[in-house]
């Protein structure tokens, strides 16, 4: 597989760490004053924190070493997650979905033009901002315009060769 990396993020990796250390430095804090009162802490706030500094560490870890998380959103689950493994297999953090779930920052969406239709609004907008990479059965042109009102960044047609989503992975990621 080649490389994801290349690319400096020492200004998003200082405001990564900035968040993860404030995250950590109220958790501590949280301990003490309740070592201090005598008191046990408040577990589903030092849930909270935790869970917090885990997702922030998380963040970290994706700008330090380059890790690309995919998600890949089709209609057929089953081959949702066969393909969510293969990445897998190759070094991509990838989950798999048959709906289209709250996306995360910097996450690459691999996704079934089939599912473009139920989008809602806002769902569809969360989608063009982050320009997908689109996978169909379809070659007709209202789905490729389909396609690019989502912006989509590549129009695979299935059954899609996991090296050419690879290759269209490693190009969105590139693209920032």
């Amino acid at each position: 597989m080649e490389s994801v990396t290349g690319s400096s993020h020492s200004p998003e990796l200082a405001a990564a760490l900035h968040r993860l250390r404030s995250t950590l430095a109220r958790l501590k804090a949280e301990l003490e004053l309740a070592e201090a009162d005598g008191v046990a802490p408040q577990p589903q706030r030092l849930l909270g924190d935790l869970n917090e500094a885990l997702r922030l560490l998380h963040a970290v870890e994706q700008v330090a070493f380059g890790i690309v998380r995919v998600l890949v959103v089709d209609d057929d689950a089953r081959l949702a997650e066969l393909t969510a493994r293969g990445l897998r297999r190759l070094g991509y953090e990838a989950d798999s979905t048959s709906a289209l779930p709250d996306l995360q920052a910097r996450e690459i969406v691999v996704f079934d033009l089939g599912l473009a239709e139920a989008l809602g609004d806002g769902a569809r907008a969360a989608l063009k901002a982050a320009r997908p990479i689109v996978v169909t059965g379809a070659t007709d042109p209202r789905s490729r315009a389909v396609a690019a009102g989502l912006d989509a960044t590549d129009y695979l047609v299935k059954p899609v060769e996991l090296e050419d989503l690879v290759k269209a992975i490693t190009r969105r990621f590139h693209e920032g």
